[in-house]
């Protein structure tokens, strides 16, 4: 999925604006507000997945409602896991992109649990995306997005807090826009392995590089 960052703006401002009351006009036209409406957001950190002290570092730039990304989630990362994360070869970093609206409130969800249940929530989405965004309505999305919530003991009012928090939306999209940014990202999913910027492609190619990181950590 290719980042075009005007429209995007404009989504994830009227996100930021508006209440949890509002979700379902979000998701459904589009924003009418501007980035200016949004209050100033701070830098969050990396929420890392395996060993702190791994020798290589993976990270995963993702966005919830992209396909090729829900395609690496179901078919590559679990070799991922289980070859480099698990094995403590690899720390992994998935780092969001908001393209619309409905990704920022999925992107919300996804911290709403806090960094301990960050990665579960993210796999759930992901693993469940064709379902919730199979929804005909804002309203359904946003239900569907409250199961996967409710799924790993998120209550109705922790979720509408978390919707309804401005502060956490403007830190979720400056976050997005400096790390986006900074590594260049044009398109979702796009992987940063040992510094270097790796697009997309099959299994075999990702694993090359990073066992030349990883021989060249050695």
């Amino acid at each position: 999925m290719t980042l075009k960052r005007r429209s995007l703006l404009a989504a994830v401002a009227a996100a930021a604006a508006l209440s949890v009351t509002s979700v379902a006009p979000v998701l459904a036209q589009e924003a009418q507000t501007t980035e200016e409406q949004m209050p100033e957001g701070k830098i969050l950190p990396d929420i890392v997945l395996g060993d702190e002290n791994a020798p290589v570092t993976v990270i995963e730039y993702a966005s919830f409602t992209c396909s090729h990304c829900q395609a690496f989630h179901e078919e590559n990362f679990p070799k991922l896991k289980a070859e480099y994360i698990d094995t403590g070869k690899v720390k992994f970093i998935q780092r969001d992109v908001y393209f619309d609206a409905v990704g920022l409130w999925a992107g919300i969800l996804a911290r709403c649990g806090g960094d301990d249940k960050y990665y579960a929530v993210s796999d759930m989405i992901f693993d469940e995306q064709k379902t919730w965004l199979s929804a005909k309505t804002g309203e359904e999305i946003a239900a569907n997005l409250r199961k996967i919530g409710s799924k790993v003991g998120m209550s109705a009012e922790q979720m509408d807090a978390c919707w309804n928090d401005q502060q956490k939306v403007a830190d979720l999209v400056a976050t997005f826009q400096k790390n986006a940014t900074g590594d260049g990202i044009e398109g979702t999913p796009t992987f940063i392995i040992g510094g270097d910027k790796v697009q997309n492609q099959p299994w075999d190619g990702l694993k090359a590089a990073i066992d030349a990181k990883i021989a060249a950590a050695q």
